[in-house]
């Protein structure tokens, strides 16, 4: 994935994109949290006061990634054609699936973790993890059973790839965020970022996260449609 050099691309991508996939989304009206309490699921104290209950409900999320028929959509295999045809552009995604890797994207920036990896909280390491992470689970380099974890952001804890996002986002020429809901920070100040700094940024999602009329271009609709569109003219040489 390209890093520098102009005219390049930086696309961020959220839970919009991977919905169409039959991945639940976070906050839309049936998203996962209309289905459980986060401070319950998705915090450090959680981790830390019921292991079992993060651990058995991020299980279920990477069953259901791995073994519940959730397959890459067009939206994602667009990404992969772009990036396959040599355009400049890099991948940065709120994202925990690994649907843009199974797609063909081959250097994607997690800044919320990855669903099938875990992390040790003792000695920090970290890496790919198919199956269930329990208590008992042995961490594969110091030893210790105990201290898996999930590597997923939890509420309160810094993303990842932070600065190398600045980066990208200070060099970009184009900014296009997929099917974000703007609520979640920093990543939802990265499109008006863009925009103030006179980078082109545009918006493709099922509804407006930004007012109408300003510096962000949009396009609006399912995933599967709109960014198949944006990409083929990207490749037409109309972008």
């Amino acid at each position: 994935m390209a890093r520098r050099g102009r005219g390049l691309i930086v696309i961020l991508t959220g839970a919009g994109i991977s919905k169409e996939s039959g991945l639940d989304t976070f906050r839309d009206k049936d998203g996962l949290w209309t289905k459980v309490n986060l401070e319950e699921v998705a915090t450090g104290e959680a981790l830390r006061r019921n292991p079992e209950r993060v651990l058995e409900f991020y299980n279920r999320r990477r069953r259901q990634l791995s073994e519940g028929g959730v397959a890459p959509n067009a939206a994602h295999l667009a990404l992969a054609r772009l990036e396959a045809s040599g355009v400049p552009a890099a991948l940065v995604t709120q994202n925990v699936d690994d649907l843009h890797e199974r797609a063909g994207s081959g250097d994607v920036l997690h800044m919320h973790g990855r669903l099938m990896g875990a992390l040790c909280g003792r000695c920090g390491a970290s890496g790919d993890w198919p199956g269930d992470v329990t208590i008992k689970s042995a961490c594969p380099s110091c030893g210790r059973e105990g201290a898996m974890r999930p590597d997923i952001v939890l509420f309160g804890e810094r993303p990842y790839h932070l600065e190398e996002i600045a980066v990208l986002l200070a060099e970009c020429a184009l900014f296009v965020s997929i099917g974000t809901s703007g609520t979640v920070y920093p990543a939802a100040g990265y499109l008006g970022q863009a925009a103030r700094a006179g980078v082109r940024a545009l918006e493709l999602n099922m509804v407006p996260t930004v007012p109408a009329g300003g510096p962000v271009e949009g396009r609006y609709g399912p995933a599967t449609e709109v960014v198949p569109a944006w990409v083929g003219e990207v490749l037409a040489g109309k972008w």
